[in-house]
């Protein structure tokens, strides 16, 4: 254990929060989705030698993931079994625990946490916008440079009113193709 341990106090150095990309419109809230959680430490984790793996365990009713690192030097470490029972037992629900899972397994192994949307917010300076910006040619642009799911993300976290009158501004086609990449509720 002396190597994984070592590898991984280097590497928690690097970990940076979790960011709240993802909307739930259930809650009209944030949250960082399991891509952002991943983001978040993987890169500093595979510069100091240590593979992230998540295992899934047979569970009555829900599921079960246990988060293990590997070091390059094969000692391993886990950080025990997270269980999260499915709302709905269908697919869609099992679904869902298994990303919840897998997000608070991955923050909890890791020690990392969500952004705070407020602090962040508030202890960046402001970046000044330019007066004649046109928030429908920049989602334009994005998706002609082939990122809908980035231009899909940002529209996602407008207040509806500015979401409603960009998407007015759109074709059907740049539409159909911003709501082919919109972002995937998987907030439980």
């Amino acid at each position: 254990m002396k190597e994984i341990s070592a590898a991984l106090v280097k590497a928690q150095r690097g970990f940076a929060p979790a960011l709240k990309t993802s909307s739930n419109p259930h809650f009209k809230s944030r949250y960082a989705d399991l891509a952002a959680c991943v983001e978040a430490v993987i890169d500093s984790l595979n510069a100091n030698g240590i593979m992230l793996m998540q295992r899934q365990h047979p569970h009555e009713g829900g599921v079960s993931i246990e988060t293990v690192f590997v070091h390059e030097s094969g000692e391993t470490l886990s950080a025990g079994t997270l269980t999260v029972p499915a709302a709905k037992h269908d697919p869609q629900g099992y679904g869902s625990a298994l990303t919840y899972a897998r997000r608070y397994s991955l923050m909890a192994a890791c020690g990392i946490a969500p952004e705070d949307d407020d602090g962040n917010a508030a202890s960046k300076p402001r970046q000044p916008q330019a007066a004649n910006t046109d928030p429908a040619a920049e989602i334009r642009a994005g998706i002609k440079r082939g990122d809908a799911s980035g231009a899909a993300t940002y529209l996602a976290g407008l207040p509806q009113a500015k979401l409603d009158a960009i998407w007015s501004k759109l074709t059907k086609p740049e539409q159909d193709e911003l709501t082919a990449a919109w972002p995937k509720d998987d907030a439980a």
